[in-house]
């Protein structure tokens, strides 16, 4: 039952159920606990939703050669990069003095219909006062700092993916 032992497939796999848990997980806090996401919580989202589905294609293509497997691994790794990144952000946002927090902005959907998408994701990834609200922790972690771990734990795993040598099964 070791998991660095399964296929690459099992392996993709797993990591696909992980990001799903996790979505699944924000959603329920969302709707049932009524924590409402910031923008960046937004942008985590559609990080860990990137990153699901590219350990979903991986697992479901499952290519024999190496060359696809550090492919899907690289594409996964990039996409929780990114999401470790804006994370990341969130977290230093969330950690400042109360005095340099930046003032709350508007709603990510007021300025998708007034703003271009650059800079829609310009104004939301310098993040604002309502990113750096802490609602909900657990072990001590808010939300941002759990989404943080994940995401470095999945870029990880990816990296693994990616650059782990396989040894060759006699016939």
């Amino acid at each position: 039952m070791n998991p660095f032992r399964w296929t690459f497939r099992a392996q993709c796999l797993l990591a696909f159920l992980v990001c799903a848990g996790l979505l699944a997980f924000a959603v329920y806090m969302q709707l049932k606990v009524g924590l409402v996401p910031c923008p960046l919580c937004i942008f985590q989202r559609i990080a860990f939703t990137a990153t699901g589905i590219v350990f979903l294609v991986a697992g479901l293509h499952a290519p024999r050669g190496p060359t696809g497997r550090r492919i899907y691994g690289a594409l996964a790794l990039v996409a929780a990069g990114v999401g470790a990144g804006i994370a990341g952000r969130h977290v230093w946002l969330q950690h400042l003095p109360p005095d340099q927090v930046p003032s709350c902005g508007p709603g990510l959907d007021y300025m998708r219909e007034l703003m271009p998408l650059s800079s829609v994701i310009r104004k939301v990834l310098t993040g604002s006062g309502e990113c750096a609200r802490v609602d909900w922790t657990l072990f001590g972690l808010s939300m941002a700092e759990w989404g943080l771990v994940w995401f470095v734990l999945l870029a990880l795993w990816a990296a693994w993916l990616t650059f782990r040598r396989r040894r060759r099964r006699s016939m």
